[in-house]
């Protein structure tokens, strides 16, 4: 054993003091409370969509004759395909839903602020492409309504001013839907977003390493028990947590298992188009206002959003103390959760 314990100890030069201590860091006593440990919930749905994800794709075919029948393959005919179809469906809902409210956590209790402006944005970031990720998933089944759906998310990248022709294009491999645009958007989801989202994910994961964990105080963590180690405590509660998602995720799988709508017909206008839940703000906001003036107005809330810690602190510097930032959240996740039922209850 000691010979072995050598071997390994020469060509991994890691002490085992050195190990401990990157790996056991304290973490705060708040962190036992799990909806302010949402952070690693996303990316373990993350790493099973990559799992999911890599089974789809080794049955996959773009193209618009090749791409919904090869969905139909994985769903009915190959060994538990539907399940691995389901599982990857369901993480990417319970992803973005994770993000939002690991995002919504950190903007009530201020950890976006100095100094760690730019992990907000690291998430912000996330989010972005977790949301482009999910959109052009739904648009690879080639289905009527994905397929109406990428259409108008076309036309609407089109609005956007001096950028928007060549963000069609990009997204459509062209000037309109062709037969290179499932391959494209293949690519997007399959390579470009799972890559961008690996190098945030890493990035964001650092800036927690070299910041710490923001500390949130109770009445009951005093002295001691302020914190407890990373191994094993938090590491056991996050295993905890990613099977009990294992078991919502595979219920969900058998019980509402993804489904196949009619194929895409370019010739055929469908009577309603919805798009997945989390655009729902977006479509609802783009039914009520011109299309340029509603797709500038959303991206100036992107950007708002995206500098908020920087505008929060500009706040904080003319009134000390100020909360105002929690008023200003409350009213926009109301006006979120009003446009998203709105457009959910509304057939057309």
């Amino acid at each position: 054993m000691s010979r072995r314990s050598e071997f390994f100890r020469e060509r991994i030069p890691v002490r085992d003091e050195t190990l401990r201590e990157l790996t056991n860091e304290p973490v705060p006593n708040h962190m036992k409370r799990w909806w302010f440990a949402l952070g690693g919930t996303p990316a373990y749905l993350f790493l099973v969509m990559i799992g999911t994800g890599i089974l789809l794709a080794s049955y996959y075919q773009p193209g618009p004759t090749t791409a919904y029948q090869s969905v139909r393959f994985i769903t009915e005919e190959v060994a538990f395909g539907w399940y691995i179809r389901s599982l990857h469906k369901w993480s990417a809902t319970f992803m973005v839903a994770g993000i939002i409210l690991h995002q919504l956590r950190v903007f009530f209790t201020g950890a976006y602020r100095r100094p760690r402006e730019l992990n907000w944005m690291i998430g912000m970031g996330l989010l972005l492409s977790t949301l482009i990720g999910g959109f052009t998933g739904y648009s690879l089944v080639y289905e009527q309504l994905s397929f109406w759906g990428a259409t108008v998310a076309s036309n609407v990248a089109d609005a956007i001013p001096f950028l928007g022709g060549f963000l069609k294009k990009t997204l459509l491999a062209g000037d309109s839907y062709n037969p290179h645009t499932l391959s494209r958007l293949f690519v997007i989801h399959a390579a470009l977003m799972p890559a961008c989202m690996v190098a945030l994910l890493f990035l964001h994961i650092a800036m927690v390493r070299l910041h710490g964990v923001s500390e949130l105080h109770f009445p009951d963590d005093t002295g001691a028990k302020r914190y407890f180690p990373f191994v094993p405590d938090h590491l056991f509660s996050e295993i905890i947590m990613g099977l009990v998602l294992m078991i919502v995720l595979s219920t969900l799988a058998l019980v509402l298992p993804a489904s196949m709508g009619p194929m895409a017909d370019p010739l055929t206008t469908p009577e309603v188009i919805k798009p997945e839940w989390y655009f729902y703000v977006a479509f609802r906001w783009l039914k009520l206002f011109p299309a340029t003036v509603a797709v500038l107005s959303m991206g100036c809330i992107v950007f708002l959003f995206l500098f908020w810690p920087f505008v929060d602190g500009w706040i904080r510097r003319r009134r000390p103390g100020s909360e105002l930032s929690v008023g200003i959240g409350i009213v926009a996740v109301l006006c979120i959760l009003g446009l998203t039922v709105w457009e959910a209850l509304v057939a057309h």
